[in-house]
């Protein structure tokens, strides 16, 4: 039953560092309880957190982490630089380091390819763009402040402009999309593939009241399989290669999460699931000051 074993799996990344196939995501965890969330996901054997500056919980991850006891250099810790930050790519980092109370970070992820002025949030810098960031990411890597770089809600479309960017040294070690059967982009998840760029799925239970619980097909397949639909939809993400981080905050969902091992979907259930036919993305990008998502995923 090794095969089995999904939540001690890891992909490796171009650095040779393994990032796991299950995390803790901590995005709209409520102020107060990323701390005891994290805590209770390292003591259920998780050893992945993702958190981002902009989610303004790095001090309490980093709380949660010390707190459980598990050594440091046995957790993997993603975060992300802010849009307000892109010009300021050291003092980011910096930041974030201190919230979390800790001397690196395994990844540390490009959060939107967009740079955002700091004193007008729905304007876009002039003279600078996420090539410029990257340029100044690349710097990260001689400083023993990061492991692993990468980007966030990156399309094709603006891949392939960072890639073929003649400063683009190091390519994005890991891409961090929504990623669910709603939102399933395989021409992103396809292209990437091709590229050597890892991905990680967010969002991939969908959301809260997310129409996929009451899909049949799902329902249908988690009924038979005596699972939830949310373990289910976690390890159609694992089964197909990239890896996941449902959020939680209650201790029984973060324990149920994890209860991977032993069972895996059918390749006809993968199938099924990879078809649901409805169409929605958790995260958009009006809020933006500039277009991110071109339709180009699918």
């Amino acid at each position: 039953m090794a095969e089995t074993k999904h939540t001690s799996k890891t992909y490796t990344l171009p650095s040779g560092d393994k990032i796991p196939a299950i995390g803790l995501g901590t995005w709209q965890s409520p102020k107060g309880q990323a701390s005891a969330a994290v805590k209770a996901a390292l003591e259920a054997g998780y050893r992945y957190i993702d958190t981002a500056y902009a989610y303004g919980n790095e001090s309490e991850v980093g709380e949660g982490v010390r707190a459980s006891g598990v050594p440091r250099e046995q957790i993997w810790i993603t975060t992300k630089l802010d849009n307000p930050w892109h010009k300021r790519v050291a003092e980011g980092i910096d930041a974030s380091l201190k919230n979390l109370g800790m001397d690196y970070v395994d990844l540390y992820l490009m959060h939107w390819p967009s740079s955002t002025r700091p004193d007008d949030l729905k304007k876009h810098y002039d003279d600078w763009n996420f090539i410029d960031t990257w340029r100044e990411m690349q710097k990260l890597l001689g400083t023993g402040k990061v492991r692993n770089i990468g980007v966030s809600n990156f399309g094709i479309t603006n891949l392939e402009k960072l890639l073929n960017d003649p400063s683009c040294k190091v390519k994005p070690a890991v891409n961090q999309i929504e990623l669910h059967p709603n939102n399933p982009s395989p021409k992103l998840v396809a292209y990437c593939k091709d590229k050597g760029i890892h991905c990680t799925g967010y969002s991939c239970l969908g959301s809260t009241d997310s129409p996929l619980y009451k899909d049949q097909t799902l329902l249908d397949i988690a009924e038979k399989k005596g699972k939830t639909p949310q373990q289910c939809l976690l390890q159609w993400g694992i089964q197909n290669g990239w890896d996941v981080i449902p959020k939680s905050v209650t201790p029984e969902r973060i324990q149920a999460n994890f209860a991977l091992d032993g069972w895996s979907l059918t390749d006809e259930e993968m199938t099924k699931l990879s078809n649901l036919q409805g169409r929605f993305k958790v995260c958009g990008d009006s809020w933006l000051p500039v277009k991110v998502f071109f339709g180009d995923d699918e």
